[in-house]
């Protein structure tokens, strides 16, 4: 949003960050925010004051929002692994890539969401509506038996295995691309240290390749801790996991958030020694006029904190890098001199 009221161009990691929490905040503000009061009155859920369509149109944008954070998770190791391993500029992937990928995202979590829709599968669960076959009496002389009155069994079954599917999809893809680039920056900075002759030390020669691991380190345990606990509710079950699951699952907008800014942040640190992290987190993301001097008074506008150079990951694009041989190989040096009486 900066780079937009300044009249700077994005590139697609910052666009695939919008979609990232646009899906996040359809997510969050639908199934967890909004929460029992789109659920039908009649289910007597607290503060439930909805009906059957605000309860459609809760599991709807729902699950939009949450195979839609999924897919852009996935997004963010693509680019990231084009960028460094393959050598690609953010405008190749613009023209080539990131186009079709988002109508791909966005056109499979369209239908994924349909197709509850069209089939009436969005029923009450547990305090909110999602995809689930509504259980009733089979007739008003049947007491015991219990038929389904609304939604659709297969319709759920094949939703549910998606989504297990996917979840496992993404984040084995999400940690390959995490171990390839490591390896692959690691190797090239090893291949580059012949011609150093001992001026760098191992660890300024493996600094670029620690911060790509931090980040996409980070990227990949926030999507472990959201989606992890939830892998383990659906095929295991239990009150416990799925209590758990339902705590820890919408906070993966949060997770990547802190990921995003935490160079800026610790760009600050480096500015302003001895702040904490948590100051200099909400130094960089408040959207206050003035920056406030320890004196609790305001103390002119606030500083505009530039993006660190960790957040640029085409800088570290080594696919395409030759090393740099030296001027003077010591070795036809030493033989020269050997030639020479």
């Amino acid at each position: 949003a900066k780079k937009v009221r300044n009249g700077k161009e994005t590139d697609p990691y910052q666009r695939i960050m919008v979609g990232l929490s646009i899906s996040d905040v359809l997510l969050s503000f639908f199934w967890f925010f909004l929460g029992t009061w789109m659920v039908p009155k009649e289910t007597g859920w607290l503060w439930a004051v909805g009906n059957t369509s605000s309860c459609s149109a809760q599991g709807f944008f729902a699950l939009f929002g949450g195979f839609g954070e999924l897919l852009y998770q996935a997004a963010i190791s693509l680019n990231i692994l084009l960028l460094i391993v393959f050598g690609w500029k953010q405008e190749r992937f613009s023209k080539k890539v990131e186009k079709p990928m988002h109508f791909i995202i966005i056109a499979f979590v369209l239908v994924l969401a349909i197709i509850p829709l069209a089939y009436e599968t969005y029923n009450p669960g547990c305090g909110q509506c999602n995809i689930t076959p509504l259980w009733g009496k089979c007739s008003t002389k049947d007491e015991g038996e219990l038929c389904i009155v609304r939604g659709n069994e297969q319709v759920f079954t094949v939703i549910l295995n998606i989504g297990g599917a996917s979840i496992l999809i993404v984040l084995i893809f999400c940690t390959v691309v995490m171990v390839w680039v490591y390896l692959h920056v690691r190797r090239q900075e090893m291949r580059n240290r012949r011609y150093n002759f001992g001026i760098s030390n191992n660890a300024d020669n493996h600094r670029e390749s620690r911060r790509i691991r931090k980040i996409l380190f980070l990227y990949t345990l926030s999507l472990y801790v959201s989606y992890g606990p939830w892998l383990f509710a659906v095929f295991i079950g239990g009150p416990i996991s799925e209590s758990i699951s339902d705590t820890i699952f919408p906070l993966l907008g949060f997770w990547n958030m802190l990921v995003y800014f935490l160079p800026n942040c610790l760009k600050y640190q480096r500015d302003h020694p001895g702040t904490w992290l948590v100051t200099a987190y909400f130094q960089v993301l408040r959207p206050a006029p003035c920056a406030w001097s320890p004196s609790g008074m305001c103390a002119g506008q606030k500083e505009d904190v530039e993006d660190a150079p960790e957040m640029n990951f085409s800088k570290f694009n080594t696919a395409n890098e030759q090393p740099t041989p030296s001027p003077i190989d010591p070795t036809n040096q030493n033989n020269d001199s050997n030639d020479n009486p």
